[in-house]
């Protein structure tokens, strides 16, 4: 199994849901054979732009053409990107909770790959067709405060109805959120918030979909 992680963090040695997010690639190294793990640092990462040759190839593909010649260099990196994607069998996503949403290097990245005709499609009524599919996806996020579910907070949690509907466009459906919460609120709330996020890493690592090596790239 080849697992794409990708850490949506600035933070690295100091980060809270890279904490989480290790605990769980070591249980899952114990439970995988032959898994290998490819890291996409996107803070670190120089995506490509989507402006100027890039953006014009996007309304082209959009559109059932091809892509300009003299935009295809420019366009050859986003390809690039979107092939490192689709290479994965799963996928890790580290990633705290930014002003109620995802940090701007994971919504940057998710606009280079989410493109017509490779990750989705348009049919013939003008609807969206996915095109990835039998992928599995972990989400391992941390936030100041609870947003748990019942909390008075839920409600404004918008990182994880988003991840869900972007990757379920595309075709990523089977996606399990880690959720660490209330890191700010004192050093006790983010000692127990990562405690009890690892351990629920640590499960779903070792849950038998993944023991199995349930994962098929169609």
């Amino acid at each position: 199994m080849k697992l794409l992680h990708i850490i949506a963090s600035p933070r690295i040695e100091k980060s809270n849901t890279l904490r989480v997010s290790a605990a769980f690639l070591d249980e899952l190294d114990a439970t995988v054979p032959d898994l290998e793990v490819e890291t996409l640092d996107l803070f670190a990462e120089s995506l490509p732009g989507l402006a100027g040759a890039n953006i014009d190839a996007k309304y082209s593909l959009m559109a059932g053409a091809p892509v300009d010649p003299t935009h295809a260099d420019s366009w050859e990196r986003i390809e690039h990107t979107i092939e490192r994607f689709l290479a994965a069998d799963a996928y890790l996503i580290s990633t705290p909770l930014w002003n109620l949403g995802t940090p701007y290097a994971l919504k940057y990245y998710i606009d280079c790959i989410v493109q017509p005709g490779y990750l989705f499609r348009y049919n013939e009524q003008g609807y969206p067709v996915p095109l990835v599919h039998d992928r599995k996806m972990v989400v391992v996020t941390s936030s100041g405060s609870d947003y748990s579910p019942g909390s008075p907070l839920q409600a404004l949690n918008f990182q994880e109805p988003y991840l869900r509907a972007i990757f379920g466009f595309v075709g990523i459906t089977d996606i399990t959120f880690v959720h660490g919460h209330a890191m700010d609120a004192s050093p006790t709330h983010r000692a127990d918030g990562i405690a009890s996020a690892i351990d629920e890493a640590r499960v779903v690592a070792s849950s038998e979909a993944w023991r199995d090596g349930d994962v098929e790239v169609a």
